[in-house]
């Protein structure tokens, strides 16, 4: 902002131009003041940087993103008030302690008209004002985002999850500038550890570290998204942040060379349960797809817990009793750890198979004393690790797929 010295009148402002005009030195004017008493002025202040101004950012007629901050700095001055105001709303900010600079605290809004007036004085006491307006622009749209635990159920802030538990940012319109996206995101760990983010679709990204959380990890997230330019005029709605807890390292690991779960806590193993897994096979739908049994192999996690869970062939087409493949239950003690329907669940209709061969249609089979306890000591973000059926998982089956993901792959944190 281009400093400049007001005279005290119009009259004397124009005296004060014609005198300089006439003088070799610019530097020093003769004038007559209002009483017609000589005096002494300096040139304007921008010739003169020791000159006490205020100054203001955002620049007077600036149209600027919402998250750019309100500053107005006193130069061989001190500041005495600020108001920042639109439509009668006051904009929150703070003054430092030497009272030299005042920054806004609170956020600006899209599309307003902001006036900004501050006051101080100089060394003398001398008083000064300065006043500015600009404006925010207004986007053509705003992305919000929801974290998530899995795609059915939202990150609690304060809660406690497993080892295998990822960070799930949902955007509610597609970021075409997907490094902008992420680098308005902070996640940062109690202890420290590097994580990486995997985009596994256009509106979803999911961070994790290398490998599992460590017992005890404290995680945070930030997203000052409010203001970033996500692309295409397309600007982040709010600020969001969430903290949680991870808990003890409970994991179970499901072979279907052996057609048990082993289960371990805190690397001690605990349990070791006879299952049985999805059968070799598939079902024919009615629009000639295929849906195949066998459970997927790799990383899931428990996505949900639930004491009685109806399922159904008519989920996959299958309407008719007579099919062998037919079926309409209330199952009880079901931990979720795959979208279509993969569980570990009580089945007491298959023990005889539990430890033997697989004959479900891809759920994980275990007796009931063994339900009762997985569900009673496992939680959202447990990973359940499926190894050597054949039929590898893919990204989007299950919240816990992103651990398959090779490290390379991944986006490194900004």
């Amino acid at each position: 902002m281009r400093r400049r010295t007001i005279f005290a009148t119009a009259a004397t402002a124009a005296a004060g131009t014609l005198l300089a005009a006439c003088k070799d030195d610019p530097k020093e004017v003769a004038w007559s003041g209002p009483s017609g008493s000589p005096s002494t002025s300096t040139s304007p202040a921008d010739d003169d940087p020791n000159a006490p101004t205020l100054t203001i950012a955002p620049a007077p007629g600036a149209s600027v993103a919402p998250n750019e901050p309100v500053v107005v700095t006193a130069v061989n001055a001190t500041l005495q008030t600020v108001t920042v105001t639109t439509g009668g709303k006051t904009v929150a900010g703070e003054l430092d302690a030497e009272k030299t600079t005042w920054r806004s605290t609170s956020s600006l809004q899209f599309g307003k008209t902001y006036q900004v007036k501050a006051s101080g004085v100089d060394s003398a006491g001398k008083p000064l004002e300065q006043t500015a307006t600009f404006t925010t622009l207004k986007p053509s749209g705003t992305a919000s985002i929801t974290f998530q635990a899995n795609a059915m159920t939202g990150l609690k802030n304060g809660g406690t999850y497993g080892v295998g538990q990822v960070v799930i940012v949902k955007f509610s319109k597609t970021p075409t500038d997907k490094k902008a996206a992420l680098a308005a995101i902070k996640v940062t760990s109690e202890p420290q550890v590097e994580g990486r983010w995997y985009w596994v679709d256009n509106r979803t990204v999911h961070y994790r570290p290398e490998k599992f959380w460590a017992k005890g990890t404290k995680v945070s997230v930030a997203a000052k998204l409010h203001g970033v330019h996500l692309g295409k005029n397309v600007y982040g709605a709010e600020n969001e942040s969430i903290s949680f807890t991870i808990g003890p390292a409970r994991i179970a690991i499901a072979d279907n060379a052996t057609h048990y779960m082993r289960v371990t806590v805190d690397g001690v193993q605990v349990k070791n349960i006879p299952i049985s897994m999805g059968k070799n096979g598939y079902v024919t739908t009615a629009d000639g797809g295929r849906v195949l049994f066998p459970t997927r192999s790799g990383t899931h996690v428990v996505m949900s817990r639930e004491l009685e869970h109806r399922m159904t062939s008519a989920s996959y087409g299958v309407t008719d009793p007579k099919n062998p493949n037919y079926y309409d239950d209330l199952i009880k003690l079901c931990c979720r750890i795959s979208y279509s329907g993969e569980f570990v669940h009580a089945a007491p209709w298959s023990v005889w198979a539990q430890g033997k061969q697989n004959v479900s249609h891809g759920c994980i089979n275990i007796a009931t004393s063994n339900a009762q306890w997985f569900y009673d000591n496992f939680r959202l973000g447990d990973p359940v690790i499926v190894k050597g059926t054949g039929r590898p998982q893919l990204i989007g089956d299950s919240a816990g797929a992103v651990w398959d993901v090779a490290w390379s792959k991944m986006t490194p944190e900004s």
